[in-house]
């Protein structure tokens, strides 16, 4: 039965690098001093450990405890302890009491919770119920709470120790004390930054070859959230001298490990240049292209009808007139194996997926519709009378395994599958959509490339219209029913490089209006008196409303999102109960965003709900999302942000009654055509600019959107032989 010893290494007999086998001397707290032996990370003199194990005896060197698991019992400063007593781990101390208990039992705290916990009695506000739950959770916490002081220390919060204790279970220290970089690739939420610090505290080489991979390893991951495929070497080097001081041969060593650890793929590209994936990109990269090789191939089938005949048919049901690109894309989708449909807003893109969705039932044969989100789809539902689903819930993702149901052994069912809203379809998604396509199927891709491009790497839409290779059906004009929209007529103006049309004088039930301030104050001012007051009383909706969004295009700032969010929590929510998260509050009626996909609990990176209840006791909140209750743990919370204000990327799919859009010079590295196009097209109803002419000017002029490294279209245009008629 296994045993634990608590107390002080005295001294260290051996220690293999190799694989950690070490033996020391152990003066134990209670009785005489003991040898230890086990596999342990580097340890000192002095260092305090509760190790856990069994006895055995050795005929040479006699009665020894053999370790399986140890936990540092980590010395603690009484303002360490306070700030590990207030972060709501343990159920009933709060920040305030928390400073009375330390105030009352200083560095001897955490000894007395262990050893004597009734003297919590003597604390001013600790009754005996409020005793029992400080009790029952002191002990029901025992594993982690020496980590979280240790982690709190290096900067780590409460929330991210769970997860790294959840994550490595007894290994948690071992970890941290050997490759604490492991942490930046193995749990989401710890970064290179993170890692790094506690990396230094414990005394590890800054020059180290472990340091140096794990940040070229940050740098692939961090330009994939730019949305890059891949890095280029000279890049990936020159960050590696500049931020950590790397000389040259050591960054390609570090590189030649990865490679042989079959960390990164390098691709040698002409001109001496080297691509550098991380693995999992580099295959997306190949399978989707050799993927749509093959549907390109695929024989099929045409219908056994006049097509022409059937479509104008369906053209005479819908009671309007398609224009000839409309009455294209109709006859091409039963004519091409893969066809891509663009447009921008008011040219029709959903009248053709109604339309082809009609004439596939006219042939008989079964389509299948889906959007990247739930937003998109429920509105491709309302707008289509047929059921269309998320990306992944038509995939049939599995939570467990982390992998979708359908693919190659179990593809999809169905004639053709029609997504919509396609430009936000990133290079990971798309690697698990064409594996499941069988050959089959006819795919149909609608969606708007001059949107900005997905949140994750590549740049799919663009990729697949630029490589000349795939028939593109491309609706430029605006329906007669949207053409006294100014949202619309401006959002073509604008990809046009044309300046704006201004609402007639006075006109109070424009969709569009351009407020001139150029003063920061005055922007921030307009914003929190159209939020407040104007918006709520025109559409008879509350400030708090998820239909009313400020969208800016920089995160810092006067008038960034961080700033925004904060100020406007605090203007329009000012009472609502909170949850304290660091330095943050969540409160009841916020609007808050899902910033990374969980699909557990079915809530994906972009997504935003409101905060119906908090729950104090459990640390925890419910957030609707559409209407559907959604619970977050505590581990859970790192993943919401407050919403009020969005940046233009995390927009993306979503409609919303109102926009209110601030544009300054000051956002000038941000000031880029799509980018304005993207946040002007999320209004239904109304869309509010309010900034400086000369932004935007700026804005509308500057066509060269940030380019993303990605071999994608390049590899199509070789992949596909003949070129499609487009």
């Amino acid at each position: 039965m296994a045993e634990t010893l608590e107390g002080t290494i005295e001294h260290i007999l051996f220690f293999n690098p190799e694989n950690g086998y070490s033996v020391f001397r152990f003066a134990c707290s209670e009785g005489p001093p003991v040898t230890v032996v086990g596999a342990f990370p580097p340890l000192s003199a002095g260092e305090r450990l509760k190790v856990t194990g069994k006895w055995e005896l050795s005929s040479k060197f006699g009665r020894q405890f053999k370790a399986e698991t140890f936990i540092p019992c980590l010395p603690a400063t009484s303002s360490g302890i306070e700030k590990f007593l207030s972060c709501g781990l343990i159920k009933g101390i709060g920040p305030v009491l928390a400073g009375r208990i330390v105030k009352k039992f200083g560095d001897r705290t955490l000894e007395i919770l262990d050893k004597e916990p009734g003297r919590m009695l003597e604390v001013e506000g600790v009754g005996a119920v409020k005793f029992e739950d400080i009790r029952k959770s002191w002990e029901e916490h025992e594993d982690i709470r020496g980590l979280t002081i240790f982690l709190q220390d290096h900067g780590v919060s409460t929330g991210l120790a769970v997860k790294i204790h959840r994550h490595y279970g007894a290994k948690a220290y071992d970890v941290l004390k050997t490759n604490p970089y492991r942490m930046a690739q193995d749990i989401w939420g710890i970064g290179f930054k993170t890692s790094d610090a506690i990396a230094l505290k414990l005394g590890l080489d800054p020059g180290s070859l472990e340091r140096v991979k794990a940040f070229i390893q940050y740098l692939l991951g961090k330009d994939n959230e730019q949305g890059h495929v891949f890095s280029y070497d000279e890049a990936l080097a020159a960050s590696c001298a500049e931020e950590i001081q790397t000389p040259r041969e050591k960054f390609e060593k570090a590189l030649e490990i990865l490679a042989g650890e079959r960390a990164v793929v390098i691709e040698a590209l002409p001109g001496g240049r080297r691509a550098v994936y991380r693995p999992y990109y580099h295959e997306a990269q190949e399978e989707v292209v050799r993927s749509i090789r093959d549907l390109a191939r695929a024989p099929f089938f045409r219908p056994p009808f006049d097509i022409d005949a059937a479509a104008a048919e369906i053209e005479r049901s819908f009671g309007f007139a398609f224009s000839e690109l409309q009455r294209r894309a109709v006859r091409e989708s039963v004519q091409r194996k893969i066809l891509v449909i663009t447009g921008g807003p008011g040219t029709g893109k959903t009248t053709i997926v109604r339309a082809v969705t009609a004439l596939f039932d006219k042939w008989g044969k079964s389509v299948l519709l889906a959007a990247p989100t739930g937003r998109a789809a429920k509105r491709l539902s309302e707008t289509t009378g047929r059921e269309a689903k998320t990306i992944h819930r038509t995939l049939e993702f599995n939570p467990k395994t982390g992998h979708f149901r359908r693919g190659p052994g179990h593809p999809l069912q169905g004639d053709a599958i029609i997504i919509d809203e396609f430009s936000m379809v990133d290079l990971a998604l798309m690697h698990g959509l064409v594996r499941a396509v069988p050959a089959s199927m006819r795919l149909i891709l609608v969606g708007d490339k001059d949107q900005l491009p997905a949140l994750g790497p590549g740049t799919l839409l663009r990729d697949l219209i630029e490589c000349g290779r795939v028939s593109v059906v491309r609706l430029d004009e605006i329906f007669r029913q949207e053409r006294d929209s100014l949202i619309v007529q401006n959002a073509h103006r604008i990809n046009q490089g044309l300046g704006i049309v201004h609402p007639k004088k006075g006109d109070p039930e424009s969709d569009f209006y351009f407020i001139r301030a150029e003063e920061e104050a005055k922007v921030f001012s307009t914003i929190m008196q159209l939020c407040g007051y104007r918006i709520p009383q025109r559409f008879h909706l509350s400030p708090l409303s998820p239909q009313i969004q400020v969208i800016s295009p920089m995160y810092k700032g006067f008038v960034g999102v961080e700033r925004l969010n904060a100020e406007m929590q605090s203007r329009l929510n000012k009472t609502g109960e909170a949850l304290h998260l660091g330095s943050r509050q969540i409160r009841v009626r916020d609007k808050v965003m899902q910033v990374r996909n969980n699909y557990e609990k079915d809530v994906f990176n972009g997504d935003i709900g409101t905060v119906v209840h908090v729950d104090p006791a459990r640390y925890g909140l419910i957030v609707h999302f559409d209407g559907r209750p959604v619970f977050y743990e505590r581990e859970d919370l790192d993943d919401l942000v407050l919403a009020y204000a969005v940046s233009v990327h995390k927009s993306q799919g979503s409609e919303y009654q109102a926009v209110v859009l601030p544009l300054l010079t000051q956002h000038f590295i941000m000031l880029q055509r799509n980018l304005f196009y993207t946040a002007l097209t999320r209004a239904k109803k109304l869309s509010v600019v309010v900034g400086s002419y000369k932004a935007l000017y700026i804005a509308i002029k500057n066509d060269k959107p940030i380019q993303r490294n990605s071999l994608i279209r390049d590899k199509l245009l070789a992949a596909l032989e003949a070129p499609a008629l487009t």
